[in-house]
């Protein structure tokens, strides 16, 4: 009898806690948007019919999955956040940029459809605190969308910034004085691997396996492209998001590689232009914040 009376006031607690009131009128004020109120969850939501998307030929609408999103709800003495902003490819650094500059976590980026005209991404971001605070961070990544669409409506087709030198013509021992590790040399470029290690299907698996944060540098010292990987814990994904944030290289995918491994890895996709010494930097601060 003792024990189905704790249960029950376990779940009488839990139901309390799922559905304890939410200030929407506060998400409101601070987001411009009306809250639509539902069991305890307050959502704002953002139709993105300015993109005008067609999938494989067929135009869609909103309703299509083409909305972004943040709903809030209370947790006892706190405001959980979870969203999922529907994005242009230029959209996708200054609203990520400004999430995380607002406190909010970004928590996956990737594509949900092929054939996308424009090409669209979907960035998840979530956080824990006050109600005012998280509802702040969702204002501050909607307005740098909108700020984006509002100096050109039509998605841009690239980065934009100096032409990248061709051909490659990458010089890699003063990249291995910031990186700290050899590079291997191949045509002119220059390729970094850090490996990580993890278990699945109780296999130890490593670097060689694709278990590994790499970075590769082409075009000319002055005029430099990098692309590369990181592999991550959970809990280095934000430290490793503002590095590169503050350093100007372009997070592009944000997703898992593998299932039932332990510890889980998370895998981010970067892209960057400038000066390969400046590059190399930037992804020396984003190695040292994961090392943090």
């Amino acid at each position: 009898m003792l024990r189905r009376l704790s249960m029950a006031i376990v779940l009488a607690a839990s139901v309390g806690r799922a559905h304890a009131a939410i200030d929407a009128g506060a998400i409101a004020k601070l987001t411009g948007i009306a809250p639509e109120v539902q069991g305890g969850v307050a959502k704002v939501s953002v139709p993105r019919g300015d993109l005008h998307v067609t999938v494989d030929g067929v135009a869609l609408a909103p309703f299509q999955g083409l909305t972004s999103w943040a709903a809030f709800e209370e947790a006892g003495d706190r405001t959980v956040v979870m969203g999922d902003l529907v994005l242009a490819e230029d959209e996708v650094s200054p609203a990520m940029c400004a999430a995380l500059d607002a406190g909010l976590e970004v928590t996956a980026l990737h594509n949900h459809f092929a054939f996308a005209r424009p090409p669209v991404f979907f960035m998840h971001v979530g956080g824990t605190g006050p109600t005012d605070a998280l509802a702040t961070g969702v204002a501050h990544a909607l307005a740098a969308v909108r700020a984006v669409r509002a100096a050109s409506p039509t998605p841009a087709a690239g980065f934009g910034g100096p032409a990248v030198g061709t051909p490659s013509a990458i010089d890699p021992k003063p990249l291995e004085a910031v990186l700290g590790g050899t590079a291997q040399a191949k045509d002119g470029m220059a390729k970094f691997v850090f490996g990580r290690t993890t278990t699945a299907h109780g296999t130890p698996l490593g670097a060689a396996m694709g278990v590994n944060t790499w970075a590769a540098f082409g075009g000319s010292p002055e005029r430099a492209v990098v692309d590369g990987d990181f592999a991550m814990l959970e809990g280095e994904l934000q430290p490793v998001l503002r590095a590169l944030c503050a350093a100007g290289i372009h997070v592009v995918a944000i997703h898992g590689h593998m299932i039932h491994e332990e510890p889980r890895i998370v895998f981010l996709h970067f892209w960057g232009t400038g000066p390969a010494e400046d590059l190399a930097r930037g992804v020396r601060r984003a190695l040292d914040a994961q090392r943090a």
